[in-house]
């Protein structure tokens, strides 16, 4: 049978499977029913879920050596994205990073890579024992936030490295949604035969609406990595890793995947890729009607509150790209705080996806209704009127943004920084009287999971500073010895 978009083959393969209604002795031990009994909650949720929770058999395939209907899915997930290959991921993006940069990368290589990336980057960077060139990236004057490194600055940093830099790094969009186009970074690296590896994680939707940013894919990168569960309607951790052109060494990422994926893979996520593959293929934009009307909904009376988001209006960035799917609010009197918003949602069952001092970030997707705008809405005008006027505390974006953007002149080219997994001899300091020396530790608010400090970095006062505002605001860290942040872990030996 010819596979079209039309079909979904792998889920199509397990539904077949599991109308055989044969016995199994094989793996999984639950025999694909649900067997706990009535202890605590019903377990029924998991009734339907389980007929497809299968392994690798003469029907289902294998997705370490795809011959059938996940060679299949796969296929017709690199003609939906317009790639040359792609490659279905059980471990979210976290696998794909690890792998493409493993695939890479060799111990003792060069790497140039933005700042503000994700920390499965660096786990990769670490896992291969590179030293890498941690570009500053370029601050977003009407928000305040890091968006990707100057052209200027990657140009510098390609022709102080030719000959030595195996891989340039970039992480777009960013956790807020917002992203700039890739291809003169691209250009300039493929003009020295340099590959480039793109997290995606939030954008495996971008190109399929007008409204949307286009995918790094179309810039030219050569591997790209999409959260498919985060903006489509795959299972969590389920994800995506494409590969185009000549410059990578597409067995050894074949390779590494293998390495860092389970040798027994969630059937029902790999099915749910190919389920997500199939409405995006044969959808299209039609796909997100309902989350652009949920979102059209949810700011319809954003005018009446203090309440604003980021790429409308006055805030919104000649040069980026926003994601309209990612609501990013924030309160523009500084009556409230991100995290203080955040909770008020929450208490009007409204879950967002993440806060920091100053941002709501709120993500839609397919699921996504007119209802959920609509309650989004009402909340933040109950909200509004519930909270004093804090008009008076001033425009805090702006102080912050003016602060952010004037230090733009003096990005320089970093030495390197060699990455490893063993760690620094430590001691424990006062976060006050820790100015100078090189952190042993990471610390990492999550989400969004972009490290604030790495281990081997010089702390500075700057960073003191953010760390005491986190503090103070009950921000979730990672990483930290000590989770009040009142002390730090620095190594020993400066």
């Amino acid at each position: 049978m010819t596979v079209t978009r039309d079909h979904a083959p792998l889920y199509e393969a397990l539904a077949a499977h599991a109308q055989l209604r044969a016995r199994s002795f094989h793996v999984p031990g639950h025999k694909q029913h649900a067997p706990w009994g009535e202890v605590g909650a019903p377990p029924y949720y998991y009734d339907s879920i389980l007929e497809i929770d299968v392994t690798e058999l003469s029907d289902t395939d294998d997705l370490h050596h795809p011959e059938g209907p996940i060679a299949d899915a796969q296929k017709l997930a690199a003609d939906c994205y317009d790639t040359e290959e792609t490659r279905f991921l059980v471990g979210g993006s976290t696998a794909g990073n690890l792998a493409m940069i493993l695939g890479v990368c060799h111990s003792g290589d060069l790497v140039i890579l933005q700042r503000n990336v994700h920390k499965s980057i660096i786990h990769g960077l670490m896992l291969a024992g590179v030293r890498a060139v941690l570009l500053p990236s370029a601050i977003d004057a009407s928000s305040g936030l890091a968006t990707i490194p100057e052209e200027r600055l990657l140009r510098e940093a390609l022709e102080k490295y030719r000959g030595e830099a195996k891989a340039v790094i970039l992480s777009s969009p960013n956790y807020y949604g917002m992203s700039h186009d890739l291809t003169p970074l691209v250009r300039l690296a493929h003009e020295i035969h340099v590959p480039v590896l793109v997290d995606e994680a939030h954008g495996p939707h971008f190109g399929f609406h007008p409204a949307f940013p286009e995918t790094a894919l179309r810039a030219g990168a050569d591997v790209v990595v999409q959260s498919t569960h985060k903006m489509l309607s795959a299972m969590t951790m389920g994800a995506m890793l494409h590969m185009q052109g000549a410059l990578v060494p597409r067995n050894a990422v074949r390779q590494a995947l293998t390495m860092v994926q389970s040798s027994s893979p969630s059937f029902p996520i790999m099915a749910s890729l190919d389920l997500a593959r199939r409405q995006l293929h044969t959808q299209g934009a039609e796909m997100f009607r309902s989350a652009m009307e949920a979102v059209k909904q949810a700011t319809r009376g954003l005018s009446e509150t203090t309440y604003r988001a980021l790429g409308y209006g006055e805030y919104a960035s000649e040069g980026i790209a926003y994601d309209p799917l990612k609501l990013v609010l924030f309160d523009e009197s500084g009556g409230l705080s991100g995290f203080e918003l955040r909770d008020e949602l929450i208490r009007r069952k409204c879950i967002p996806e993440m806060a920091d001092a100053r941002y709501v970030v709120l993500a839609f997707g397919p699921g996504s209704t007119w209802e959920d705008g609509d309650r989004l809405s009402d909340a933040l005008r109950e909200i509004s009127q519930a909270s004093p006027n804090g008009r008076e505390k001033g425009n805090k974006l702006t102080d912050r943004t003016r602060t952010a953007s004037s230090s733009l002149e003096t990005y320089v080219v970093p030495d390197p920084v060699i990455f490893a997994r063993e760690g620094f001899e430590s001691h424990a300091i006062e976060l006050a009287d820790s100015a100078g020396y090189r952190s042993a530790e990471w610390i990492i608010p999550y989400p969004p999971g972009i490290p604030m400090l790495y281990p081997g970095e010089v702390i500075t006062e700057e960073i003191i500073e953010q760390l005491r505002r986190w503090r103070h605001e009950g921000a979730q860290i990672q990483g930290a010895q000590d989770p009040e942040l009142g002390t730090l872990q620095v190594k020993t030996n400066l």
